[in-house]
């Protein structure tokens, strides 16, 4: 699979991977999108909690990793980061994205990249990362909670990231099946962000339990769908 490191509009870098006519990130900037759509729309959305458990489908680049780390060292909210990426990308890939240097933050992003995958890793005091090397249909909770934890219902998500590809890449993971166990992951309350805002993802949701809401997308994009587990 061949994928090429390209220029977005606000100057950071995304993946483009030709032979499936899809990029990583939006061509209008790869930093902005991500900044909307899962900081703002997502992260500062959520209810303040003393620690804030967010799951993303897509580790990808690692750009959302670090803009929720910087985030959490801003704030200093607690969060306790899960990421799954089916297909991670080579260290040397990895290597040649700039958000280090855009985000001023080179140090940061070298240590997101650099922790093992499958391990709980703390990158900062107020960061957690465990990097799955998963897929999304194999995904369970005792992968990242204990078994206590779920004995007791107190396992699950304030937050899920959805960033997989697009339905007309991966149509399997944008099925009411898909949604209803991201609807089982999160805690009553909790919230799933996503770029995406087709009827027919709404409508999956709508069918998992979800109440999808469509709001304001990133700049480029008219709409986004914030999801609530209501409860």
């Amino acid at each position: 699979m061949e994928r090429i490191i390209q220029l977005t509009a606000d100057g950071s870098h995304t993946i483009a991977i030709p032979g499936m006519e899809v990029m990583y990130h939006s061509k209008h900037g790869a930093i902005q999108e991500s900044v909307h759509v899962f900081i703002r729309a997502g992260l500062q959305y959520v209810a303040p909690q003393p620690v804030i458990r967010i799951l993303e489908i897509g580790f990808g680049t690692g750009l959302n990793a670090l803009l929720t780390a910087i985030e959490a060292g801003n704030t200093g909210r607690l969060i306790e980061y899960t990421s799954m990426e089916a297909y991670p990308l080579t260290p040397v890939e990895y290597g040649s994205l700039n958000y280090g240097s855009q985000l001023l933050e080179p140090a940061l992003f070298e240590a997101i990249l650099a922790s093992n995958w499958n391990e709980p890793v703390a990158i900062t005091p107020f960061f957690r990362l465990q990097k799955l090397h998963n897929t999304l249909q194999a995904y369970r909770l005792s992968d990242t909670f204990s078994a206590a934890a779920i004995e007791q219902q107190s396992a699950g998500f304030h937050c899920i990231y959805y960033d997989a590809f697009a339905p007309s890449v991966q149509p399997e993971l944008w099925t009411a099946e898909t949604f209803r166990q991201m609807y089982e992951l999160l805690l009553p309350g909790g919230i799933l962000v996503t770029y995406c805002s087709k009827s027919i993802v709404r409508h999956a949701m709508e069918s998992a339990g979800f109440v999808a809401t469509r709001i304001q997308g990133p700049y480029g994009k008219r709409e986004m769908v914030r999801a609530i587990k209501q409860g």
